[in-house]
């Protein structure tokens, strides 16, 4: 696969320069192309005359040269996670992490049409899973001199948009941090805030059926509300209906994560969305644990005295953060992700030592990731994906419920 890459990025270099696309996203075009090549999904970004006559004799001049039957085997035996066969519809993938999304909808019979990641790390965990590797920073895409007309031609049409917009400027730590240091939050922050209106001019260029979206809680509330109804208008005013609401993963994986799920319909579409019901007991954290754990992974005597100081001083003056060992028998705390820092989120206890800090495996499991999900070789962006991940078994529920009414 790496070979049949380096060919293609060299044929698709005046290519990527026609479309205005840097060249270090050359390997995204060209992964993103192979995938429609042979799942037949349509990739607005390429024409079909060059297609056709650059593309398309590379790709069967290196499948002959290496003696393989089809190319689609040349990808599945290096990516566990590939869609099932003919897709039922088709999705993008922004702000896509590391595909919790596209690892739901897949399953459900989907296929990934477009992803966008601007995080290094995570789009290499990308790639190792799904054999694509998404693109860099959407508003490439969608800056000013890009018109509307160019923006439709280089994203491929789909039935579903997904993105988990970045959450830091509404979410408490992100407020609380930034407030402290004199910069702004919300739409106000210019780096990551306003990317919220970059997935809104896709969907009134590109007019999917159903726009699925994600968030931390406090975006609701965030700004005495102001913001969120500011993200309710602006999708009306495309011509979406907007639904709601706030679901805790429990039910379905031990962590104890409460996220904003918004679900917009196509006003011409003619669907009563209703939100999946989450019912049952909680799961207990000690279900995913790990039964022989490296003692790399337990904290230092410095490190857990810190904790116990910290939570002292943060108790009495009734604010911070604390730090206290997990309960077994309940779901996790949310995992966020700094957890890597000192793991004060969830402690696991152990006999005779002190706490240890949740493995990379358990992180993916509390986040319903399967055994076969390729983790990152470090432990910090490990942690740090997986804090940033959407819960798929919750995404996977609730996208069962917009497929329904497609």
């Amino acid at each position: 696969m790496e070979a049949l890459l380096k060919k293609l990025e060299a044929e698709l270099a005046p290519v990527a320069e026609r479309f205005s696309i840097h060249h270090e996203e050359i390997i995204a075009l060209t992964n993103q192309w192979i995938h429609s090549y042979i799942y037949g999904a349509g990739f607005s970004a390429v024409d079909d005359v060059t297609a056709d006559f650059l593309i398309r004799p590379v790709i069967d001049d290196f499948l002959n040269e290496h003696q393989i039957s089809n190319i689609s085997d040349l990808i599945s035996n290096v990516s566990p996670f590939m869609p099932a066969g003919k897709s039922n519809f088709k999705f993008i993938d922004l702000f896509a992490g590391i595909g919790g999304f596209r690892l739901a909808l897949q399953e459900l019979g989907g296929i990934c049409v477009f992803g966008s990641e601007w995080d290094k790390s995570a789009k290499s965990t990308y790639q190792q899973n799904y054999g694509e590797l998404p693109f860099g920073d959407i508003t490439k895409f969608t800056a000013d001199d890009i018109s509307d007309s160019k923006l439709d031609l280089l994203i491929p049409d789909h039935d579903i948009l997904t993105a988990g917009f970045p959450c830091q400027p509404f979410s408490h730590a992100g407020v609380s941090a930034r407030s402290a240091i004199g910069k702004d939050h919300g739409f106000k922050c210019e780096t990551q805030g306003t990317l919220f209106f970059d997935v809104v001019r896709i969907a009134q260029v590109k007019r999917p059926k159903f726009l699925f979206l994600e968030n931390v809680r406090n975006i609701e509330r965030h700004d005495e509300g102001r913001t969120f109804d500011v993200i309710k208008r602006a999708i009306a005013e495309i011509g979406y209906n907007f639904h709601y609401a706030l679901i805790d993963s429990s039910t379905l994986v031990p962590q104890r994560r409460i996220r904003c799920y918004m679900v917009c319909v196509r006003n011409d579409m003619n669907c009563d969305f209703k939100f999946p019901e989450f019912l049952g007991e909680s799961l207990p954290l000690q279900s995913i644990l790990e039964s022989d754990v490296p003692d790399t992974y337990t904290i230092s005597d410095k490190l857990w005295e810190g904790h116990i100081n910290r939570t002292r001083r943060n108790l009495e003056r009734g604010t911070g953060f604390t730090a206290f060992l997990a309960d077994l028998s309940r779901p996790a705390n949310t995992l966020v992700a700094r957890y890597g820092k000192d793991g004060k989120e969830c402690l696991i206890p152990q006999d005779g030592k002190n706490p240890r800090m949740l493995t990379p495996r358990e992180c993916a499991r509390l986040q319903g990731y399967p055994e076969n999900f390729i983790l990152p070789k470090s432990r910090t962006p490990a942690y740090k994906q997986f804090g940033n991940s959407v819960s798929v078994p919750v995404i996977r529920k609730i996208a069962k419920s917009i497929i329904e009414n497609l």
